[in-house]
């Protein structure tokens, strides 16, 4: 007998839902936050596990996160992303879906969407973008982006004690630890001195990513007050371009949204030195200056360190 596709589309959703509990950072032995940041953080993964499981019981257009708190909106785009591309991956539709997912949501998040589908092919063990068709050069690298989050948050002692991507040599690596330096912020609780702890165990030609990454994480939740994000700023002595670029990624992604907040607007202003506006024209520049044809990890590394070379112009001009 026939199975009709709504059928199989329903033992999809309830094989593939997902246990918000599963994501718990305590469970997950991360290291506890402080109890003002603690909130902040705990609201991120609920925010990512409700727009996972909502894209499952429903198609992109139904899906507005309206009920959702603004500031968690992105997260929930991160979610829908992952398990839309599974969706896509299994039922063989190549991309039509997160396609859809993108368009629904006015392309407002377009980075998390990228950033959420590379947690799919991670969970999948695919290379992005294996059998979908989406993604726009440079930014369907973000794919390996949230690549590399997912490895780091399910499996922090392997990526984290173990290193074990301490040997990728691959284009895809610097890319893969941005998202490490991402999962880090949750893993050490956001708290400056861990961080910097736990990167200096890595390779020295690893740090500068994984401090991307971090500046990222810090901007786009605005988990910590300004006085922890000087301690920061202390910790990563060395690597300040990069975390100040993971920030301007991050102003660009709420600017985009159409809503910053205000701890984030905090946040961008002490890892940059620049208002959330600012920092995001300066992602717009260097990415109009890359173009979109190149679809190489060049093409990728050359919009990041465009972004850096502004923020250093910035903090040159502001200082004189």
């Amino acid at each position: 007998m026939a199975i009709s596709g709504s059928f199989l589309r329903s033992l999809l959703d309830r094989s593939l839902a997902l246990d918000p509990n599963d994501l718990d950072l305590g469970r997950r032995g991360f290291s506890p936050a402080s109890p003002s940041v603690r909130p902040v953080l705990d609201g991120v993964v609920r925010g990512f596990a409700a727009g996972y499981n909502a894209a499952l019981a429903h198609e992109p257009h139904e899906l507005t996160f309206a009920t959702l708190d603004p500031a968690l909106r992105g997260f929930a785009y991160e979610g829908a992303a992952m398990s839309t591309t599974l969706l896509d991956l299994l039922t063989l539709t190549r991309g039509s879906r997160l396609a859809r997912l993108e368009q629904a949501s006015g392309r407002r998040y377009t980075h998390l969407i990228h950033v959420g589908a590379g947690w799919a092919f991670a969970r999948m063990r695919l290379r992005p973008w294996t059998g979908v068709r989406f993604g726009r050069p440079p930014l369907h690298w973000l794919a390996w982006d949230g690549w590399g989050f997912h490895q780091a948050f399910f499996r922090p002692a392997q990526v984290f004690a173990g290193h074990v991507e301490k040997t990728a040599t691959r284009s895809s690596r610097p890319v893969r630890d941005q998202g490490v330096g991402r999962a880090l912020w949750f893993y050490a609780g956001a708290d400056p001195a861990r961080i910097g702890a736990v990167i200096t165990t890595f390779a020295p030609g690893r740090r500068a990513d994984l401090w991307a990454g971090i500046g990222l994480a810090a901007a786009y939740t605005g988990a910590q007050p300004p006085q922890a994000l000087d301690d920061l700023l202390t910790a990563s002595a060395g690597f300040h371009d990069h975390l100040a670029q993971g920030a301007a990624f991050a102003a660009k992604a709420h600017c985009l949204s159409g809503l910053v907040p205000p701890r984030v607007t905090d946040a961008v202003r002490v890892l940059t030195d620049a208002d959330p506006d600012v920092a995001a024209e300066w992602t717009d520049a260097s990415l109009q200056a890359v173009g979109d044809h190149d679809h190489s990890a060049r093409a990728y590394a050359n919009w990041r360190a465009g972004v850096r070379r502004a923020w250093a112009t910035h903090t040159r001009g502001a200082t004189t």
